[in-house]
C-alpha cells in the first residue's frame, strides 16, 4: 500500500481558507483602527479631548429609578450612571422577554383553535399590534391610557399596603433584618428546589414507564410557596418590610415601579408577543398532521397532544426566529426615552453625552453593551436550541 502524497499548502483548501480569513480579519481590524484614529485626530483638531477621565467626575443630575445601585445626587459619578443605565435596560429586557414569551405562546396556540371567534380574535391581535409602530404604541399606552386613567398620589388607589397612582406602583420593600436567618432561609430554599428537581425527574420517568401523570407544575408551585413560607417562619422571619408612606407630594419609603417602566414593558410585551405568536403558529403547523392523528389514536386529549407531542417538536422551528425577537426587544428598549424611563440610551448616550461631550467613548460603550447583551442572549438560546434538536445517527 503506497503512502498517500501530501498536498502542497498552496493547494490545500483548508489552509487557503484559513489564510483568506486571517487576511479578511486583518483588513477589518485595520479599517476600524483607521476610522477610530481619524475620528480622534479630528476631535483633537477641534479642541475636543477624548478619554475616560470623566468617569470619576460627580454626575450633576438625579436618576429616579435605580433598584439595585445606590445612586445619590452629588455623590455618584458618571461611571455609576453607566451601570445604572445597564441595570435598567437589562431589567426591562428580562421582564419583557418573559412576558412576551408567555403571551406569544398563548396567542400562537389559540390562533390555531377550531373555535372561529377565538382564532379570529388572535389573528386580529397579531395584525393590529404587529403593524402599528412600536414608538406609537409606547406613547399611546403611557400618555393616552395610563396617565389620564390613574389618579394623583394623594388620591392613590389603595390595596392594603400597595398604592397605585399616575407616578407608579408603590409596594412594601423587604429589608434583611437578620442576616444569619436570611442565609439559613436561602440555603433551605435551595435544598427545597433541588428536591423538586429530583421529584420532577422521577415523575417523568414514572410517566414514561407506567403512563401515570402527576401535576408536576401545580405540585412544585404549591411546595415552593407553602414550603417557602414555612421555612421562612422556621428561619425566624429574617425580613422586615419598609412600607410606603404618603408625604406632601409623593410617597416615601418602600419600593416603586415607575409608570414609564410599566408603560414600556407593557408596549414591548404586546408588540413582541405578536411576532412570537406567528413563530409559534408556524412551528405548530410544521409538525406533521400524522403525529396528531397518532396521538388521538392512543387516546390523548387535545391538551395533552399539544403539550406532549406538538410543542416539543414545534420548538425546533419556533426557537431560531424567536431569538431574533428577543434581540429586537432588548434593542427596542432604547425607545424608553419617549416616556422618560432611565435606561442606558437615555441616561448615558443622552444626558451624560450632553453633559460631557465625550461622544466617541460614550457611543462606543453603548454599542458594546448592546452587542454583549445580544451575543449573550444568542449564545444561551442557541445552546438550548441545540439541546432539543433531533439526534441523527
Amino acid at each position: 500500500m503506497t503512502e498517500r502524497a501530501r498536498v502542497p499548502l498552496h493547494r490545500d483548501p483548508k489552509f487557503r481558507a484559513l489564510v483568506f480569513q486571517i487576511l479578511a480579519l486583518g483588513f477589518v481590524v485595520y479599517g476600524f483602527y483607521s476610522l477610530f484614529q481619524t475620528t480622534v485626530d479630528n476631535l483633537v483638531a477641534r479642541g475636543i479631548q477624548t478619554g475616560t477621565s470623566f468617569f470619576d467626575e460627580v454626575a450633576p443630575f438625579q436618576i429616579g429609578f435605580s433598584p439595585f445601585f445606590d445612586y445619590k445626587l452629588g455623590e455618584s459619578t458618571y461611571i455609576d450612571v453607566f451601570f445604572v443605565g445597564i441595570q435598567n435596560t437589562i431589567l426591562v429586557a428580562v421582564l419583557g422577554i418573559i412576558a412576551a414569551t408567555i403571551l406569544g405562546f398563548f396567542i400562537g396556540v389559540i390562533r390555531l383553535s377550531p373555535n372561529w371567534l377565538v382564532s379570529r380574535g388572535a389573528l386580529a391581535y397579531i395584525e393590529i399590534f404587529r403593524n402599528v409602530p412600536l414608538l406609537l404604541q409606547i406613547m399611546f399606552w403611557n400618555f393616552a391610557i395610563f396617565l389620564p386613567s390613574l389618579p394623583a398620589p394623594k388620591n392613590s388607589i389603595e390595596m392594603g399596603s400597595f398604592y397605585l397612582n399616575a407616578r407608579g406602583f408603590h409596594t412594601p420593600l423587604p429589608v434583611v433584618d437578620d442576616s444569619t436567618g436570611f442565609t439559613i432561609w436561602i440555603a433551605m430554599l435551595v435544598i427545597l428546589c433541588a428536591g423538586l428537581v429530583v421529584f420532577a425527574r422521577r415523575a417523568k420517568a414514572r410517566f414514561e414507564e407506567t403512563g401515570e401523570q402527576l401535576p408536576i407544575g401545580w405540585i412544585s408551585l404549591g411546595v415552593i410557596f407553602g414550603g417557602g413560607y414555612l421555612l421562612y417562619l422556621i428561619a425566624g422571619s429574617p425580613l422586615v418590610f419598609d412600607e410606603p408612606v404618603l408625604g406632601r407630594f409623593n410617597f416615601k419609603g418602600g419600593g416603586q415601579l415607575p409608570l414609564p417602566l410599566f408603560s414600556l414593558w407593557f408596549a414591548l410585551t404586546l408588540y413582541t408577543a405578536a411576532f412570537i405568536a406567528e413563530n409559534v403558529r408556524a412551528g405548530i403547523q410544521a409538525v406533521s398532521q400524522g403525529q396528531n392523528e397518532a396521538a388521538h389514536a392512543l387516546g390523548l386529549s387535545r391538551k395533552d397532544t399539544v403539550r406532549l407531542i406538538t410543542i416539543p417538536q414545534a420548538l425546533r422551528v419556533i426557537i431560531p426566529p424567536t431569538i431574533s425577537q428577543y434581540l429586537n426587544l432588548t434593542k427596542n428598549s432604547s425607545l424608553a426615552v419617549a416616556v422618560g424611563y432611565e435606561e442606558l440610551v437615555a441616561v448615558w448616550a443622552g444626558i451624560t453625552l450632553n453633559q460631557t461631550g465625550q461622544a466617541l467613548v460614550i457611543i462606543g460603550m453603548t454599542v458594546a453593551v448592546y452587542e454583549c447583551l445580544s451575543l449573550f442572549t444568542s449564545f444561551v438560546l442557541n445552546w438550548y436550541n441545540k439541546r432539543i434538536q433531533l439526534t441523527e445517527r
